[in-house]
C-alpha cells in the first residue's frame, strides 16, 4: 500500500507541553489543593509557582495534550497525520512545534497572546496515579474563527479531545467543518469533570456528528449515568462505535449489536500517562486500514501496553519497534 492511498488523520486540541514529575507522596498535591487523580485548571500565577517548585526536582518536558499525543501515535505508525492548535511566542511553543515536526506531523500551530500552555503532571505511588495542574495559556485562545474548511479538506479522520469541549462554539464549528469535508469523526472524552460540566452539549454533538467515542470508565459512567458495561450500550446507541477503556482490565468495544471485550496486552506498568491517547491512535490506525472491530481494539491495546512502561506519554524507539512488530504479527499490517 503506498502512502498516497493511506487514509489520513487531523487532530485538534490544546497544544500543551507536559511537565512530568514523579512524587514520593501527596504532600505537594495537598499544598496546592490538587485532589489526587483530578485535572485542575490553574491560573498563570499558580502555574508559575508550581513550576518553580518542580524545577529543582528534575522534571521531563514533552509536547503533550490529549489529541496531540494521539496524532503522534498515528504518525509514528505511518498514517499521514496533521494537528491544529495554538501556542505562545515562546520556548515551550517552539519545543512543541519541533517535537511535532520530528514525528512527521503537519502542524497548523497558530500563535496566541498568552504564554504556551503547559500541563504539570504529578505521578504518585503506589499506583502511578496521575494528577494534572493545567495552565492552558495560549491553547485556550483557539476560536471558531481560526478554523476554515481548507484545514479539513483532504483528511479522512478528524479526532477531537474532550478537553476542548469547554469551548463549545469551537467544537461545534470544528465538527461542522469535518462533516462538510466528509470525515470520520472521533472524540476522546478526556476527563470526567469535563463530561460532567458539558453533559447536554456532549450528548448533542455525539448524537449529531461523532462516529467513534472513546471514554474511560468514569467518563462513561458520568456520561451515561450507568456502570461501564451499560454505559457502553448507551453510548453505542448514539454513535457508530463506542469504546470504554477499563485501565489494566482492558477495554470494551461495541458497534450496533457487535460487542467485544478486549484484554489488556501484557505490560510492566510504571505510569499510565498517555495510555488512553495512544490506545485511540492504535484503534484509529487499525480502523483506517479496514481491520475488524475486535482487531481495532487489540491494536489499541498493543500500543497502550508500551506507553504504560515509560514515564510520560511518549513511547521510546525500542518499544515502538516492538509494538510495530506485534501489530505486524497480529494483523499483517505494517509490512
Amino acid at each position: 500500500m503506498n502512502f498516497a492511498d493511506m487514509k489520513s488523520i487531523l487532530g485538534i486540541g490544546n497544544a500543551l507541553t507536559d511537565i512530568l514529575a514523579v512524587l514520593e507522596d501527596n504532600t505537594l498535591l495537598n499544598s496546592y489543593h490538587l485532589p489526587i487523580g483530578s485535572m485542575q485548571h490553574v491560573d498563570r500565577e499558580t502555574g508559575d509557582k508550581i513550576w518553580q517548585t518542580l524545577k529543582p526536582m528534575g522534571v521531563q518536558l514533552v509536547a503533550g495534550g490529549s489529541a496531540a499525543n494521539t496524532i503522534t501515535g498515528t504518525a509514528v505508525l505511518g498514517m499521514p497525520s496533521a494537528f491544529i492548535g495554538k501556542v505562545g511566542d515562546d520556548e515551550l511553543g517552539s519545543l512543541f512545534l519541533s517535537d511535532q515536526a520530528r514525528n512527521g506531523i503537519k502542524s497548523t500551530l497558530l500563535k496566541g497572546k498568552a504564554a504556551s500552555g503547559r500541563a504539570m503532571v504529578f505521578i504518585t505511588a503506589p499506583n502511578a496515579e496521575r494528577t494534572f495542574a493545567v495552565y492552558l495559556g495560549a491553547a485556550i485562545e483557539l476560536v471558531p474563527e481560526d478554523l476554515n474548511i481548507e484545514m479539513f479538506r483532504g483528511h479522512d479522520y478528524f479526532h477531537i479531545e474532550g478537553y476542548l469541549v469547554q469551548n463549545q462554539d469551537l467544537v461545534r464549528r470544528a465538527v461542522e467543518l469535518a462533516r462538510e469535508a466528509g470525515m470520520i469523526i472521533s472524540i476522546d472524552m478526556a476527563s470526567y469533570n469535563v463530561v460532567e460540566s458539558n453533559d447536554a452539549f456532549l450528548h448533542d454533538i455525539i448524537e449529531k456528528y461523532v462516529d467513534i467515542v472513546f471514554a474511560n470508565e468514569t467518563e462513561a459512567e458520568v456520561f451515561a449515568k450507568k456502570p461501564p458495561r451499560e454505559a457502553l450500550d448507551e453510548i453505542s446507541k448514539i454513535c457508530k462505535i463506542a469504546v470504554v477503556k477499563i485501565g489494566k482490565d482492558g477495554s470494551m468495544v461495541k458497534s450496533g449489536d457487535e460487542y467485544h471485550y478486549i484484554e489488556a496486552w501484557p505490560a510492566d506498568t510504571i505510569d499510565a500517562t498517555g495510555a488512553g491517547d495512544i490506545y485511540a491512535a492504535g484503534f484509529l490506525f487499525a480502523h483506517a486500514n479496514g481491520l475488524s472491530l475486535k482487531q481495532c481494539g487489540d491494536v489499541g491495546s498493543i500500543v497502550a501496553a508500551k506507553v504504560v512502561e515509560v514515564i510520560g506519554p511518549k513511547i521510546d524507539i525500542p518499544r515502538w519497534k516492538l509494538a510495530k512488530q506485534e501489530i505486524r504479527d497480529y494483523s499483517g499490517l505494517l509490512k
